[in-house]
């Protein structure tokens, strides 16, 4: 498990699988110059709220991955999230969809 800091004073933790994804997407709106807000239910420890937060270029932003190899990126959940991000209520953390388009796989050889 994970976590993205915002600012040195928001703390979430998060899978690395959607940290990854989260993190690709984050950075494709920034190096857009698109802000926007980022919304997390809070853990049950914390409240049973939810938490906002404003992400723009001059957030200060940290991905720690507790992993070390590099989670494989599902397109289409990216796609997803992208769209989540640019929706009037922002990005939140949505189920992975599964991927459409398959492997190739090798056929062995006669």
């Amino acid at each position: 498990m994970g976590y993205l800091s915002y600012d040195n004073r928001v703390k979430i933790e998060i899978e690395d699988r959607t940290l990854a994804h989260l993190q690709v997407v984050i950075a494709d709106k920034l190096r857009r110059g698109e802000p926007f807000t980022f919304t997390w239910r809070d853990e049950p420890g914390t409240g049973e709220g939810r938490t906002s937060v404003w992400i723009n270029q001059s957030s200060a932003l940290v991905f720690k991955f507790h992993g070390s190899r590099q989670p494989s990126i599902n397109r289409d959940w990216l796609e997803v999230l992208a769209t989540t991000a640019s929706s009037i209520g922002g990005l939140r953390v949505v189920p992975e969809p599964a991927a459409l388009t398959a492997e190739p796989v090798s056929s062995p050889a006669l």
